[in-house]
This record gives structure tokens, sequence and C-alpha cells, in this order.
């Protein structure tokens, strides 16, 4: 079943989001194949999609909910790499590489991805270009936001500056265009300030700042950014 309270379509040429989503802005024709040789698979919150060093066997596009992507050390240590949200492949990398998982990827919330074994997707790209092209899009999408986090935890002074750049993030992420910055925050603040590059204690004194300031508001799991423009400042 998708996730309860949310239109999901359980076609690829039906789905209403598909021209905001990068990969799924594909043709008519593409998303035909792709309802063809894709599964959809229907996981609740906090289960395993697949983990780091596993044989890498499909790719997994995300129709609904969030994932978290970590990675950990021989010592136990986990570190909280990004989020993957809706449109986002998970697993690529991978694929094309025909190598093990880098990451372990798993569900925040209930979440509907479609999985595509790995040679029906290498069949795919081959077969109609301009798969190939939105797969080299994404690619440079993935690097760029691999820049960024990397970039955000060495140049950024401050545990303020890292945390409102993670919000921002997200929320552009989540409005794909629209105005309103709203998005779930799912992670725990545990694992936010695991990206953050701080303490849990940190993270909730620095939210309930943000909230007393009229930077955001927070509805249950609700997040919206009610001053951009203040939060950039402390992120830059």
């Amino acid at each position: 079943m998708p996730p309860t309270g949310r239109h999901f379509s359980e076609s690829c040429m039906e789905c209403s989001h598909r021209g905001l989503r990068l990969f799924c802005s594909l043709t008519d024709h593409s998303l035909q194949r792709l309802d063809e040789i894709g599964m959809h698979v229907a996981l609740p919150s906090r289960a395993v999609v697949f983990s780091e060093s596993q044989a890498s066997k499909a790719v997994f596009i995300v129709c609904e909910g969030q994932l978290k992507l970590s990675a950990s050390s021989s010592g136990g240590r986990t570190m909280i790499l990004r989020l993957a949200g809706p449109g986002d492949l998970l697993g690529l990398s991978a694929t094309l590489n025909n190598l093990p998982y880098e990451v372990t990827a798993e569900t925040l919330e209930p979440t509907v991805l479609k999985s595509v074994r790995r040679a029906d997707f290498l069949k795919f790209l081959q077969t109609f270009g301009e798969v190939s092209s939105k797969t080299a899009q994404v690619m440079a999408k993935e690097y760029r936001e691999v820049f960024l986090d990397a970039r955000r935890l060495a140049l950024s002074g401050s545990a303020s500056g890292r945390l409102a750049c993670l919000l921002l993030e997200w929320a552009a992420s989540a409005a794909c265009g629209k105005p309103e910055l709203r998005f779930t925050m799912a992670l725990t603040h545990e694992e936010l300030a695991n990206m953050a590059g701080t303490s849990r204690e940190t993270v909730t004194r620095l939210l309930n700042q943000f909230e007393r300031d009229q930077l955001i508001a927070r509805h249950g799991s609700s997040l919206v950014i009610l001053s951009p423009d203040r939060l950039n400042l402390l992120a830059e």
C-alpha cells in the first residue's frame, strides 16, 4: 500500500509530479517503458532499502517519502551523508560501475520506490538517448550536492550556519519551485546533529532560537522557513 494520506499513481505516465522532477520529466514513450521494467515497492518508516557494501542489483527511483543515506566506518561510527526525496535515484553510481552500494539507504517515513533491475536499467539507458542525458544530469546534481555538503562542513564556522544551510537546502528541494518553503522534518535531533557536525543539545537549542526569532515555524513534524533571507545570512 502507498503511504497513508498521500495521492499516489502506480504509473509514471499518470504522475502529476513528473514535470517537477529531473529524472521523471521524460517523454511518454520513455516513461511507458519505465513503467514496464519498474516495480513499485512500498516500505514503512525505518526500513533499509539496501546496505553499504551490498552487491548492487537495482536502482531505485523515489516516488514518495524521504530516506537517509549514510556510511559507516570500521569502528562503527555512522555519518548521514544526505537525504533523498521524490525524484531521486538511489544506487545509480554503484549500478553503473557494477560495484557494491557505497551507502545504506533507510526510509524516514512510509515510502514508495520504483525498483528497476540493473540489467533492465542499463538497457533502458542504451535504448533511450534522453534517459542517458537525464542520468548524466542526475549524476552532475549529485556531484554538486556532495561538493556543497563538504563545503558546508569544512567552511562554515558555526553550528548555527551549518544548521541554517541544511534547513534551506531541504526546504528548497521540497518546494520544487513553489514559493512556500515547507518540508517534513523526519530526522531526529540526534540525526540532524550528525549532519550538521554538532551535538543534539545544540540542535535543539538552535531550532528553538530560530523559532523565537521567527526564522522558522514548526507544526508537528512540518517545518516552514519564514525568513529565508535572514536564515541565509547565518548560512553564509
